[in-house]
């Protein structure tokens, strides 16, 4: 692999991420990603959202996203953020709908979920069903933001706990009383993820790489059959949460719901263990998947998953399993991507090496296998 190809992965990074500093106001929209705005302020109207269509609506486009497309629509004193799917994207994944249902049912029982407002799946709209959601204000944490606050060890000691204990709350949201348990299957949650995700990266595979079919082989071995469930997000880390202050004390908001479900807690950690990149990892990995994590007073991923058993009361046996499973799922993230702009569907530059960085993290995963360990791997 050419090192030098090896890009930012960055999935969300979204409007409501960095209204903090207003950093996306004057964001031209991409090319082919236009929103019509005659029809979105006739909608608006539609919906109570404006009382009038008189005046100008103004949309900005966060440029960073690879997944969901999100907008930030403003139209007087008024701000909205849309979310949509991508061109060329299955709906597995970018379900509208159900990101919809998730944020507009969660509120009620865990006060650090956006507010959504209106859903639509009529596509003549825009082009492809969207829904409104509230703008949140607050503090995110990428690798930029932490290093031009030039946040102390004993900071990212206090970041790192408020991050996870938020984590363990959601964890402990009682989806059932707001009507959200036919959201996912529980039962036979881990084999059908081992077995999807592996179908996936088959039918989104450009190149032959041998450590994907080991590691497939292995976590259909390894995965364990007994576990619990709950509420889990798919996408938990730093540059997800919106702290409220530079106390660090207080997570005021989580972000991107469109991969939540029901199913086991472990696979969620699991995940956001991958995004939990360490200084230790090497240059590629810091790189390729960059989070202030790397960063001096940060725990390393083996702490984060005592703190995680301690503070949650669970006993985690299978470690390895969980945080390889999180780095092929990327991988297969990243491979998916890249297959829409290797067949055509989209025309976005920062697609086109994405299959390189789905490589280096099957190689990532087929190391932690070998060490039987998640830090300290290169």
């Amino acid at each position: 692999m050419d090192p030098m190809k090896f890009i930012c992965i960055n999935w969300e990074e979204t409007p409501l991420k960095n209204t903090f500093e207003n950093r996306i106001m004057n964001q031209q929209v991409r090319k082919g990603e236009e929103l019509n705005k005659t029809n979105l302020k006739q909608f608006l109207k539609t919906h109570e959202l404006i009382l009038n269509i008189s005046s100008d609506l103004f949309v900005s486009q966060f440029p960073n996203g690879f997944s969901n497309l999100t907008y930030l629509l403003t139209y007087e004193d008024k701000e909205f953020v849309l979310r949509r799917p991508p061109q060329g994207a299955i709906k597995r994944g970018h379900d509208m709908g159900r990101e919809y249902k998730v944020l507009s049912k969660l509120p009620e029982v865990f006060k650090k979920a956006p507010k959504a407002l209106v859903f639509t799946n009529n596509k003549e709209i825009i082009g492809a069903p969207f829904y409104l959601m509230e703008k949140v204000e607050g503090i995110i944490l990428n690798v930029q933001e932490a290093k031009k606050r030039k946040i102390k060890p004993d900071e990212f000691r206090i970041i790192a706990n408020s991050w996870l204990e938020t984590f363990i709350e959601l964890h402990q949201v009682d989806y059932q009383s707001i009507g959200l348990d036919d959201l996912g299957r529980p039962a036979g949650y881990v084999e059908r993820q081992i077995t999807n995700w592996g179908k996936q990266y088959l039918k989104a595979s450009t190149q032959e790489v041998p450590e994907a079919f080991k590691i497939m082989d292995w976590m259909q071995n390894k995965q364990p059959l007994q576990y619990s469930h709950c509420l889990i997000h798919n996408d938990y880390k730093y540059d997800n949460i919106v702290f409220k202050d530079d106390s660090w004390l207080n997570v005021c908001a989580v972000l991107d719901w469109e991969m939540c479900t029901l199913g086991d807690p472990l696979m969620d950690l699991g995940t956001s263990l991958a995004y939990w990149t360490m200084s230790s990892d090497g240059q590629l990995v810091t790189a390729g998947i960059p989070s202030p994590t790397v960063l001096e007073g940060n725990p390393s991923r083996t702490e984060i998953v005592q703190q995680y058993a301690l503070k949650s009361d669970t006993q985690i046996d299978n470690l390895v399993f969980y945080y390889v499973y999180g780095l092929f799922k990327i991988a297969v993230i990243a491979q998916q991507i890249y297959y829409r702009y290797h067949q055509g569907l989209t025309t976005d530059h920062r697609f086109a090496t994405l299959d390189k960085s789905s490589e280096f993290l099957c190689r990532m995963a087929w190391q932690a296998i070998q060490k039987n360990r998640v830090d300290d791997l290169f």
